[in-house]
């Protein structure tokens, strides 16, 4: 198993040198991923990825049952994000990172974002506004994909709305709403925080838009 300096530096090469200090929130996420996937190092990490968007696609069915059983949607949202990011500390801790593997990586993690914006429809928040914080959920992958086919080798800089977040605010958007769920505010509640994740979402948008409109004009 690579050192946790050596794993990180790692991810940064297989996500087009971004540097995971730059955000305390994804140097944090991965310096915990990584302390877990020493403890589970014989894992196959096809199995962890899987594992995590059959759990995130789960979150669906409390969240649509809602009341108090929002509250199981946040943790197993939460516990998708944990498997998810393990599976990739398992692959480049272990030296198994491959291609394939990374390209199936961030398609499971499209999926699982699709089922994040599910899960928030079904619990309450309008179609229109779970549509925009999925949408917000894939455009920065998509274009970060985009960008490197027009030959940008970076990835451009991490912005405020990294997958941690998008997590986050999924997780505790549905927790919280079934926490107040016997006061009736549940639908206020993902409403109110589905339109906070879009927010993030719409800033960290141009965040990163604007990192690769100057990578793309060099």
């Amino acid at each position: 198993m690579l050192s946790r300096e050596e794993y990180l530096a790692a991810w940064s090469r297989w996500h087009g040198g971004a540097d995971p200090a730059a955000s305390r929130l994804v140097h944090g996420w991965l310096s915990g991923v990584y302390a877990l996937a020493r403890r589970v190092a014989g894992l196959p990490p096809v199995a962890v990825t899987v594992a995590g968007l059959l759990v995130a696609a789960a979150a669906v069915v409390p969240a649509a049952v809602g009341g108090p059983w929002l509250v199981l949607a946040g943790v197993l949202v939460g516990l998708s994000a944990v498997l998810d990011g393990l599976d990739g500390a398992l692959a480049i801790g272990t030296g198994r990172a491959s291609r394939r593997g990374f390209v199936l990586d961030s398609a499971v993690d499209r999926l699982s974002e699709g089922a994040f914006a599910a899960a928030l429809w079904v619990a309450g928040a309008p179609g229109w506004l779970a549509a925009a914080f999925g949408g917000l959920c894939w455009l920065p992958d998509y274009l970060r994909a985009r960008a490197g086919q027009a030959g940008v080798a970076e990835t451009g800089e991490l912005s405020v709305w990294e997958r941690p977040t998008r997590v986050a605010m999924t997780g505790f958007t549905l927790g919280g709403a079934g926490v107040v769920a016997g006061l009736g505010w549940s639908a206020v509640v993902v409403t109110c925080g589905t339109a906070a994740g879009c927010l993030l979402g719409v800033v960290g948008v141009a965040q990163l838009g604007t990192a690769l409109r100057r990578a793309l004009a060099d």
